[in-house]
């Protein structure tokens, strides 16, 4: 594995790669690698002959309250891990060379950076995810990127992006990866002490809850996240958000009758965290017609 530092080196291995035919595989990431992350790269590594990852903790995507400086860093060991899971280039660039003096153009996805997300951190944290994506994508010109399902916000916003400005990009998302009780696997988990672990596990109980409210036949939102809301609050939790929005355009459903995300945000002790389930209204429908038929 290659570590580069300049974007003039990662576009002279892209150069030499494409020359060989090489399929590119993306994984964007700010590092601190878990399992979530192993997930992406070994998907990438599944289907492409070169596979970049970017480790970058975008500054732009920070509010001037957040984490920025607290961020989790070990370059070193993400480079193992990343080599361990046949990782060919960790693209670990300086601000500045993404942000150079004079930087000047930001990309906004209205409605998708407005809600959720973007409501409690501020539109400008999807601006700042969907200009530094957008750079990714020009430096390394992947055919394939690799995002997780966990951030499912910023999924549609990388799509809305590589939609409407064409870019020739297939965005593939792979599954939340979750600790063993059921914990969403999350770099920032590190901020928990043994306290707030235990109680971050409430985030995925709610969700798991409003799901099987709507799995037994009630899709309407309010008994979806009053359900969700119960389990939250006997762990003492006080969400940031507790919304059912439609999986596709985020506007907000009064009922599941199309796939809809449910999406929790919530600071448990230390860390601010995020989880979602996304209920499928086909997958719904087939579980009741074959208990019917049972």
């Amino acid at each position: 594995m290659r570590i580069l530092r300049t974007i003039p080196e990662v576009r002279a291995a892209i150069r030499e790669a494409r020359g060989g035919g090489a399929m590119i595989g993306l994984v964007p990431t700010m590092g601190a690698f878990h399992d979530g992350h192993l997930s992406l790269m070994r998907g990438a590594r599944a289907a492409s002959d070169l596979v970049v990852v970017s480790l970058f903790v975008n500054p732009t995507q920070f509010g001037a309250n957040e984490d920025l400086s607290a961020y989790p860093r070990d370059e070193a060991r993400d480079a193992t891990l990343a080599e361990a899971a046949g990782v060919d280039i960790l693209f670990a660039p300086a601000p500045s060379e993404i942000y150079p003096e004079g930087f000047a153009t930001n990309i906004h996805v209205a409605g998708l950076s407005d809600v959720l997300d973007g409501a409690s951190r501020g539109a400008h944290h999807f601006d700042g995810v969907a200009t530094v994506v957008t750079k990714l994508f020009g430096i390394v010109r992947p055919d394939t990127a690799y995002f997780g399902q966990k951030d499912a916000q910023q999924v549609l916003v990388v799509r809305r992006v590589v939609r409407d400005l064409d870019l020739d990009v297939r965005i593939v998302v792979c599954p939340i990866v979750r600790e063993a009780d059921g914990l969403a696997m999350s770099s920032r988990n590190v901020y928990l002490d043994p306290a707030a672990r235990v109680q971050a596990t409430a985030l995925n109980r709610a969700l798991d809850a409003g799901a099987a409210v709507f799995e037994a036949g009630d899709a309407a939102a309010g008994s979806i996240l009053s359900a969700a809301r119960d389990v939250l609050g006997g762990a003492g939790i006080d969400p940031e958000y507790l919304e059912l929005r439609d999986a596709e355009t985020l506007r907000p459903l009064a009922r599941v009758d199309r796939d809809a995300l449910l999406a929790v945000a919530a600071h448990v002790g230390a860390a601010r965290l995020i989880d979602n389930h996304v209920l499928r209204v086909a997958e719904a429908s087939n579980d009741r017609e074959t208990e019917a038929g049972a």
